[in-house]
């Protein structure tokens, strides 16, 4: 998956760009602010809190990953697992995570430790999957790729999506003032349905259905995208929560 990552990098980016519009605006990086970045990919949402003036370290397990945003530059990244990384205390202003905070594997561990990194009334802004069944993309590649099958259990991916869970969570870990602000906006899975099967076909979730589809499952899978096209691109419905939250000024 990484190498699927790296290798569509803008499509990745161009596919949450709606969302990723109203994930800027909620963080409101400051000029000056001391932001970390956690599962930054290849580190489109560092460079945009450098480029608002903040001093920005993205960090990612991803030896790849951080290679590319180190060669697309414009602010700081590091080889880190965030879950344990032993990041200074009360080091950050801000902790970001657009759609990389869901794969932790110990995730009470991981927002303990990213509580303690931040600064007292530090910001928490996350951007996350709903819950599956509120994801109208993850149907279409369902019904095309493996029709009539049982789906098999929800990825990581949709592990926050549950608001009541992700609350209790993240209260655990030492946050407050947790809001879940809802974003209805589409997925964009490329230009065009040729695009959008080549980059499908990398995906965990394809990669899972394949398994239950047939020999005519990927031509069903360019078909379902043709049927989808718009004049700005491949668009399948999406639902994302915006996370917002606090550490105690205490």
């Amino acid at each position: 998956m990484t190498e699927h990552r790296v290798r569509f990098a803008a499509i990745f980016d161009a596919e949450v760009r709606r969302q990723n519009d109203r994930f800027r605006a909620a963080a409101a990086i400051r000029p000056g602010e001391d932001v970390l970045d956690v599962g930054c990919g290849t580190g489109e949402s560092t460079r945009e809190a450098a480029a608002a003036g903040a001093n920005a370290l993205g960090v990612d397990v991803s030896e790849q990953a951080i290679a590319k945003a180190r060669e697309l530059g414009g602010a700081a990244f590091e080889v880190a697992d965030a879950q344990a990384h032993p990041f200074p205390a009360g080091a950050f202003d801000v902790v970001l995570s657009r759609f990389g905070a869901m794969f932790f594997p110990d995730p009470p561990a991981a927002f303990a430790n990213l509580a303690r990194a931040l600064r007292p009334g530090g910001r928490l802004v996350l951007l996350v999957w709903q819950t599956r069944d509120r994801n109208e993309w993850y149907s279409v590649l369902h019904d095309a790729v493996a029709p009539g099958s049982t789906p098999p259990p929800p990825g990581p991916h949709f592990s926050l999506g549950d608001p009541d869970a992700t609350r209790a969570l993240l209260d655990g870990a030492g946050f407050t003032d947790v809001v879940f602000t809802e974003v209805a906006e589409p997925v964009c899975y490329g230009p065009d349905a040729a695009t959008a099967c080549e980059f499908a076909l990398g995906l965990l979730d394809v990669k899972q259905l394949l398994d239950h589809g047939d020999e005519q499952s990927v031509a069903r899978l360019r078909d379902a995208f043709a049927a989808h096209e718009t004049p700005e691109g491949v668009l399948l419905d999406s639902r994302t929560w915006l996370v917002t939250a606090r550490v105690s000024r205490a």
